[in-house]
């Protein structure tokens, strides 16, 4: 598993898991989905990424974004988009 993601601007941080799983869930809810969607959501697009991270020592964080987002625009396309939204916003 990742011990380090490293971020956009280089810098590096410990890998944490429940973060990824926050960030999914804040898109979900943002997104209207029911608590069950919410909760399939956070559980399917963590778990890629948690694989996508397993084996490599550091991950940047733009490979997990983008492996997040693969899974909600397929299971969750509002989650997806909630997600870009917030990133558009918070730039």
């Amino acid at each position: 598993m990742a011990r380090t993601v490293i971020k956009h601007d280089g810098t590096k941080e410990p890998f944490d898991a429940d973060k990824v799983k926050k960030s999914v869930q804040m898109a979900a809810e943002d997104a209207g989905l029911e608590p069950d969607r919410v909760q399939d959501a956070v559980m399917r697009a963590s778990q890629a990424a948690l694989e996508l991270a397993a084996g490599v020592e550091e991950i940047a964080t733009s490979e997990l974004r983008d492996k997040i987002l693969e899974v909600l625009d397929n299971i969750e396309p509002t989650a997806g988009d909630s997600w870009r939204r917030y990133e558009e916003t918070n730039k």
